[in-house]
Formats: structure tokens, sequence, C-alpha cells
């Protein structure tokens, strides 16, 4: 099932201006021993009949996805293609594959994720700067070049979806609201999406029923 603030939220995000959605891929195979999840694990059925639905039930033209090069990410895309009832490429970037944005040495950070698990590991983030990761706003500011780049390049169309993975949703939308620590329960569920919109200076975003804004001039160079 969807995150209960998901729909809801196309009653709250503007319908004057485009709107991106940054959403986790849908429901997906159980990692092995409930440990961290491999590049192969596949969406399950009922995640690619629930990607399909979320697509049908979007009330806005989708004029562009894009997504991480992981397999359950594009399919998650393609299903909710499927769902609206268009055809679109499935454009694949790095920026949104996990560790993706906020890691640029894996060889140093990765023997402390799988130690920590992913929220602690989120926690470790957000407190402490960490070799071979960006900080928080860094990795944000990554994110938000490219949510604004795509953008232009689609001609400001109605609503452009970004598939991508929980590790990084959680890290972008977190630092933005400025917490410094989560928990269980603020963990991005499978299918759970940012809704996120710009003017001439600003980002907003909305997260679960909670709306805020960010200067641009902070993360555009």
């Amino acid at each position: 099932m969807l995150h209960p603030s998901l729909e809801p939220a196309l009653m709250q995000i503007p319908q004057d201006r485009p709107v991106i959605l940054f959403t986790r891929h849908s429901l997906r195979e159980l990692a092995p021993n409930n440990g961290i999840p491999s590049y192969d694990l596949p969406l399950t059925a009922e995640g690619v009949v629930l990607a399909e639905q979320w697509g049908r039930r979007l009330n806005r033209p989708i004029k562009a996805f894009y997504s991480s090069p992981v397999g359950r990410c594009v399919h998650t895309a393609q299903a909710m293609a499927r769902g609206a009832g268009i055809q679109l490429p499935i454009i694949e970037t790095s920026v949104l594959v996990e560790p993706g944005c906020f890691v640029h040495s894996i060889r140093h950070v990765g023997a402390l994720f799988l130690q920590m698990g992913p929220v602690a590991f989120a926690n470790h983030h957000f407190k402490q700067t960490m070799d071979g990761i960006l900080s928080p706003k860094e990795g944000a500011a990554k994110l938000i070049q490219h949510f604004y780049q795509s953008q232009q390049a689609h001609g400001h169309g109605d609503l452009i979806v970004h598939v991508s993975h929980d590790t990084i949703l959680a890290a972008f939308i977190y630092h933005l609201l400025q917490q410094q620590g989560i928990e269980e329960h603020d963990w991005p569920w499978m299918m759970e999406g940012a809704w996120l919109w710009f003017d001439n200076s600003s980002l907003y975003y909305l997260w679960r029923g909670q709306q805020g804004q960010v200067d641009l001039a902070d993360y555009l160079v």
C-alpha cells in the first residue's frame, strides 16, 4: 500500500507550476537473512501492481521519467508509465543510484554502512563529517542541480518522476527538513516520494504533509 500521506498530497501541490515526484522504488523482494539488499533484488508482483496503480492515479500529465539504473527502479518507472497509459523512455542516471550522489568513495564508507545499517548510518551522516562521503548539504546540492536541469530539459512539463532508493531520499529530505536525527518510522516506505517544485529563487518541498522551502542560491552554482 501507499503511504497514507502520499495521495492526499496531489491536492496540496500547486496546480499552476510544474512539479517533480522524487520517489523510492516499489515493493521488492526481501534481502536474504534481512541483510542489505543487493542491486539484483527485483520488484515483487505486488510491487509491479502498486507502481501501475499509482501511475494510474496521478492526476497530472507525466513528461519524463528518470531512474537509478538498478533494475527495481527502472521497472518501477516502467510500471508507473503503463499505469498512466503512456510510453516514455526511462532516462537512467548515476545521480539517483545507491549510494549515489552522497558517496564518492564506497571504499571508505561501505564497511561502516554494512555494519551500522541504513538508519544508524544516516544519523551518523547527519551529525559527522566522514571520509568518502559528501555532507548532506553537498549531496542535496547535486540532487537539486539534477532536478533543476531535468525540468529545464523538458520545457517545464507538468510532472517529472525520479525513481531512486530509500537512502538517497532519506538523506535528501531530512536534510531539507533540518532534522539532526531520524528513527525507523521516519524511513521512506517503498513507493513513497517527496513532491518538489521551483520558482525563480526557491525550491519548495512537500513530505508527509509537511511543506517547506530552501533558497536556490544556497545550492545552485
